[in-house]
């Protein structure tokens, strides 16, 4: 099966210039109409500014497309049902003709065989709370132990169990450092109480990153925190989550729903602040990719 990928990301890679792959199940499950609409603009922008081309990642039509065209990205946004797709759903999806929003996990995939090495996203997937005895574990994890794709984001997902997924990562053999902090962030908030080791400078994040690939290693994830102006306290994200989680349990919401089902939840009960923290970190993080691609690039050529 062919992956679609636009003249412009094509174009970028053959030459050897920085492109960013970006996940859309941000867009198309996370963040409510019309406001996806100005987020997918202001995460493209965000690369674009940071010398970067963007390379939005979805299945449409059955087709796995890297970089969306306007008119695309306008049918992804607006259409009423699109499917979440993670790494194991790419060849259902795309063998129905359906319509799909790539997960990290499943842009990761689609990207490192595009040739692109770079990703931003939110936040990632990792060990739901009671994993250890429901194995609910995001494919994000093992995806990016063997996809040399570096992720950078804001942490792991407020709902679910951060410690857990650092560990997780850990023995999976997936790095996780903070761009100047050393502090895994919460998502949310900047806390999480779980340190990481700390990079300062993005020449220094260059020099890591390829000395990780030059051993022959897979993924890594690069975390900075949210905009301080947007972040939230840890406890009333904590109560959040809590509140989210029980009402998730009253109704039964389990599988591939939960996590939309959380994020609307909380997002109702804060009067729409977790969706301006998510809007904010995810277009900063689209700018760190796109800096860090640019770098790399450079060191490239030099």
């Amino acid at each position: 099966m062919t992956i679609d990928v636009s003249p412009a990301v094509a174009a970028a890679v053959a030459a050897g210039d920085p492109v960013v792959a970006l996940e859309s199940t941000l867009l198309c499950h996370g963040i409510p109409r019309p406001l996806n609409r100005e987020l997918a603009a202001g995460i493209e922008d965000g690369v674009r500014s940071a010398g970067a081309v963007p390379a939005t990642v979805a299945v449409m039509a059955g087709r796995i497309k890297v970089g969306l065209t306007t008119a695309e990205l306008d049918h992804l946004l607006d259409a009423p049902e699109v499917t979440k797709c993670s790494t194991r759903d790419l060849p259902r999806i795309a063998a129905s003709g359906g319509l799909g929003a790539t997960t990290v996990a499943a842009t990761a995939f689609v990207a490192a065989r595009a040739g692109i090495r770079i990703m931003a996203t939110g936040g990632l997937g990792g060990v739901h709370q009671g994993g250890e005895r429901s194995l609910d574990v995001s494919a994000d994890l093992e995806e990016l132990a063997r996809t040399p794709v570096t992720v950078v984001c804001s942490g792991v997902k407020s709902i679910l169990d951060q410690a857990r997924t650092l560990e997780r990562l850990e023995t999976l053999g997936v790095p996780v450092v903070g761009y100047r902090c050393d502090e895994l962030p919460g998502f949310y908030t900047v806390e999480t109480g779980l340190r990481v080791p700390r990079i300062e400078q993005l020449d220094d994040l260059c020099r890591l990153h390829e000395a990780h690939g030059a051993l022959g290693l897979r993924g890594m994830v690069v975390v900075q925190p949210p905009p301080a102006q947007h972040a939230m306290a840890r406890v009333k994200v904590e109560r959040l989550v809590e509140e989210a989680r029980m009402a998730a349990r009253a109704r039964r919401i389990r599988g591939a729903a939960f996590t939309p089902f959380m994020l609307q939840h909380m997002a109702e009960r804060s009067q729409g602040a977790t969706v301006r923290v998510n809007c904010a970190l995810a277009v900063s993080n689209a700018g760190l990719a796109g800096a860090l691609a640019a770098a790399l690039a450079g060191h490239e050529r030099s």
